[in-house]
């Protein structure tokens, strides 16, 4: 089997599994990107998000990782449906299933396929778990490119797709690298109510209301200044993506993982002031709501009212 051969089977097998894309790049460094978020750290963009600190030469070159890496096959998982949440907005990636937990399942099993094609193949799998530079590997490897929001943009369907990756010490044929097409538009820039896009391609986590209502830790109030445009966010946000162009070509996922819970959608305030641990820990069970805490839920819920007054 030639490296073409090789290459394209292990793509189809990679959607055979489930997977909406898969492209190829080399394991080469990602020094320009690895730049780009060092200075991104060193101006303090990342708030409390230490662990962004940590392994940066892993980033820089998934080599140290994986020593015998050749190549990273770049995957993505569409997880778009239809649905409406109450006013109190959980972001859409969080309606149904942790996909942590789906996509790792998804992974392995790939992995033993792989192994099946290329006896000889090796590697490592992660998804938003590893020190990767996932939105650059995805850019590179032809998945689509980083938009102005500096969410990762497919052409065929917007952003709403999750991102894994397998390091893999194969020889694969490497795929053109995405182009940028978000043109002069600025709608994602224009839409966030926190100004948190501080211009094309620049995020200060600090402001994010994802990063306000899911990264910051419970016990860290959300700034008055902040949550009074949180425009009803309980848990993520999804703004900057619902204005995207891109997203009209968004398609319903067929994976039932995904479906909304209703428990979730349908939260009211006097819900979550009553909530105790036994019922937060049952409703959220195996849902990405859960990283928050039942401590970080209700203070949410009070930077949401206290904007209100």
């Amino acid at each position: 089997m030639n490296r073409h051969e090789l290459t394209q089977q292990i793509k189809q097998a990679a959607l055979d599994s489930g997977f909406t894309k898969a492209g190829v790049t080399s394991a080469a460094p990602f020094h320009e990107a690895a730049d780009r978020l060092d200075a991104w750290i060193g101006a303090g963009a990342q708030g409390v998000m230490s662990y962004m600190e940590r392994n940066r030469e892993k980033r820089r070159d998934v080599r140290e990782i994986f020593p015998t890496a050749k190549s990273i096959l770049s995957l993505a998982l569409n997880y778009y449906r239809e649905g409406v949440t109450g006013p109190l907005k959980i972001s859409r990636y969080a309606w149904g299933d942790d996909y942590h937990d789906l996509i790792g399942t998804m992974l392995e099993q790939l992995m033993a396929k792989i192994k099946i094609i290329a006896p000889e193949a090796e590697g490592r799998y992660y998804v938003d778990t590893g020190p990767l530079l996932e939105k650059s590997i995805a850019e590179r490897a032809g998945i689509g490119w980083i938009g102005k929001h500096t969410n990762l943009i497919t052409q065929e369907l917007g952003s709403w797709v999750f991102l894994s990756e397998i390091i893999l010490n194969l020889d694969l044929e490497a795929d053109t690298p995405g182009v940028d097409m978000c043109g002069t538009c600025t709608k994602c820039i224009e839409a966030c109510p926190t100004d948190a896009i501080t211009a094309p391609y620049q995020l200060d986590a600090t402001k994010c209301i994802s990063y306000l209502t899911i990264e910051l830790k419970p016990q860290n109030d959300i700034a008055p200044e902040l949550a009074v445009n949180m425009e009803g966010w309980l848990y993520g946000c999804d703004i900057c993506q619902d204005v995207c162009p891109w997203n009209r070509f968004a398609a319903e996922t067929p994976l039932s993982a995904f479906a909304p819970r209703n428990e979730n959608l349908l939260l009211t305030k006097e819900k979550i002031e009553l909530m105790e641990q036994e019922e937060f820990s049952k409703r959220f069970r195996k849902s990405p709501i859960k990283r928050t805490k039942l401590a970080g839920l209700k203070r949410n819920l009070k930077a949401l009212n206290a904007a209100r007054h």
